[in-house]
């Protein structure tokens, strides 16, 4: 242990205990998942149940945003550790900032569309599958943000990580020059 290392547990690693966390990511991990798989299937139901494929531009949208489901909750549940190594954490923390992201902009176009219009296109009322659709996505938002959250991986440890890249390449430097010096 090093001076530079707090002696107490972070208050997230208090509140949830050290065995209890990565059970919480990975519950979180997989709602999210399903929750983002969801969305996309509420918007190709659409897609193609209620004709929104002949709505130009905003059809083209749905797809995306189905494809786009696909990819991320492939990509979050995927074994990225087999294919990825030590990057695993990394990409899937990406795919979860993915879904958060896909999440949230479904959101704001659906409620553009909903007041002001969006690409000409303007949804009146909130049917079944756009109440189901809003849940999915609101769902995906708050499992990815509990996965982020309780991975392991957050803020704290990317400070401790820029600390100690700081303290090993001033190391580096520091032999560079004694080497220089001989």
């Amino acid at each position: 242990m090093t001076i530079d290392q707090p002696t107490t547990l972070s208050t997230p690693a208090r509140r949830f205990g050290t065995r209890a966390r990565p059970t919480i990511a990975r519950v979180a991990l997989y709602l999210g998942a399903l929750a983002v798989l969801a969305t996309g299937i509420a918007h190709v139901q659409q897609f193609y149940a209620d004709d929104y494929s002949s709505v130009p531009t905003i059809g083209t949208l749905f797809y995306l945003n189905f494809v786009s489901a696909v990819v991320i909750a492939a990509g979050l549940v995927a074994p990225l550790g087999r294919i990825a190594g030590r990057y695993a954490g990394a990409i899937r923390d990406a795919f979860a900032v993915a879904g958060i992201g896909l999440g949230a902009l479904s959101l704001i176009a659906l409620f553009v569309s909903e007041s002001s219009g969006l690409f000409g296109f303007q949804e009146h009322g909130y049917r079944t599958p756009i109440a189901l659709a809003i849940v999915f996505e609101v769902a995906a938002i708050i499992f990815l943000v509990i996965f982020l959250a309780a991975n392991g991986r957050g803020v704290e440890n990317l400070h401790t990580r820029s600390r100690r890249a700081a303290s090993s390449t001033a190391g580096r430097v520091a032999d560079a020059s004694l080497h220089r010096g001989r």
